[in-house]
């Protein structure tokens, strides 16, 4: 889930409207598109859906049609326009359809019942969770998660294998995860019941700093993982269960990486460089750590010092650049994104062909848009102990 400001929920980004009226309004309408900087050819978007059909497109990280806020409660007053503006995942995934997306992660969001907009920081835990609550939301959302596949609109996958299932159900896969590890309450117990849930990846922080290790948005107070933090990434490896370490400060991070076993991924994010800083970015050093030990970095389309289509292509390119093509995947953080540049999965032909255009290959597209992702899963499924 990116950066969620106030400017973004009353005028564009993330919600474009200040009510429960105009969010009904707004669930019908789509907001006007990200522009993409760039104008194609047909023959170039053909060719683009050919290479899509070849080549399942993954996306590691998303929250279609917001799920995640459906049923919420105890929120304050701004997120209450969010959670109203939420529920429209048959338009998302008939997107998904159309853009010819094979699969993509749904995430749920541990912390959104506690979180709020703090003035010059944007989100933040606006109150302490209530004995159970962070357990029962989990429970809410990943039920309402399962109900998608259960209504045949999706696919559930479970496993890598179930990806060739979802394409020729003509459904898109969805692999459930967790952004957000204070579900978990530091029990190793509730990492397996997750992991029977279906969940297969949880990013272990999100905006509240928790019993595991610090948010990167927040003031350290572990300046590392915590012993709990230990024992879960240990239990993940374990089940089988992809390490993702988006939101965590890099304290933690390098921590984990140094405890995992197996590869880890970053499933949205950007690396910060002399020319590109943010809160939510991670150092170059970081990420060639956990390059080096097989993980992934999710390229995040978020309208950061970018202002188009073209300049998440460009962004791709510079990841691909300082970390390797066999290190980059697609990390949207669809529907949920601070003034995203890629805000419809109708739009991912259109990516493809500019990649293209700019000189990616065959294999290198394949690699990128689903086929790192595979390999990191298919490594923490095949560790995964009996």
């Amino acid at each position: 889930m990116g950066k969620l400001t106030r400017r973004a929920l009353m005028g564009g980004g993330l919600v474009a409207g200040a009510g429960v009226a105009y969010g009904a309004y707004w669930l019908n309408k789509r907001p006007a598109p990200a522009p993409l900087g760039f104008e194609l050819t047909e023959e170039e978007r053909a060719a683009a859906i050919d290479l899509l059909d070849k080549y399942p497109a993954i996306d590691s990280h998303a929250h279609p049609g917001r799920t995640f806020a459906r049923d919420a409660s105890g929120l304050a007053p701004l997120l209450k326009v969010y959670k109203a503006q939420s529920g429209f995942e048959r338009r998302t995934i008939g997107d998904m359809r159309e853009g010819h997306l094979a699969a993509s992660c749904f995430a749920a969001v541990s912390d959104f019942n506690v979180l709020n907009l703090s003035k010059g920081k944007g989100l933040e835990a606006q109150r302490p969770f209530q004995e159970g609550e962070a357990w029962e939301s989990y429970k809410i959302q990943i039920g309402n998660l399962k109900r998608l596949a259960e209504q045949n609109l999706v696919t559930e996958m479970l496993t890598l294998d179930d990806l060739q299932a979802a394409r020729a159900s003509g459904r898109p896969g969805a692999i459930w995860t967790v952004e957000g590890g204070d579900f978990l309450e530091g029990s190793v117990e509730r990492v397996k019941e997750a992991y029977e849930d279906g969940v297969r990846s949880i990013t272990l922080v999100h905006y509240r700093t928790n019993g595991i290790a610090d948010a990167m948005t927040n003031e350290p107070v572990h300046d590392g993982l915590t012993s709990e933090g230990d024992a879960i990434i240990r239990e993940m490896n374990r089940q089988g269960m992809v390490i993702d370490l988006s939101h965590m400060a890099e304290a933690g991070a390098f921590r984990a990486l140094e405890l995992s076993t197996q590869p880890v991924m970053f499933s949205h994010t950007h690396i910060s460089s002399a020319h590109s800083y943010h809160p939510r970015f991670i150092s170059l050093e970081l990420a060639k750590a956990a390059a080096d030990a097989g993980g992934i970095i999710g390229a995040w389309p978020t309208g950061i010092e970018i202002a188009d289509l073209a300049g998440f292509a460009d962004r791709i390119f510079q990841l691909v650049d300082m970390v390797g093509i066999d290190h980059v995947c697609l990390g949207s953080d669809m529907d949920a994104n601070y003034k995203p540049v890629f805000d419809d999965y109708r739009r991912l032909p259109d990516l493809v062909a500019l990649l293209s255009r700019k000189g990616m290959s065959e294999p290198e597209l394949a690699a990128f848009l689903g086929g790192n992702f595979q390999r990191v899963w298919r490594a923490n499924e095949a560790g995964r102990a009996n």
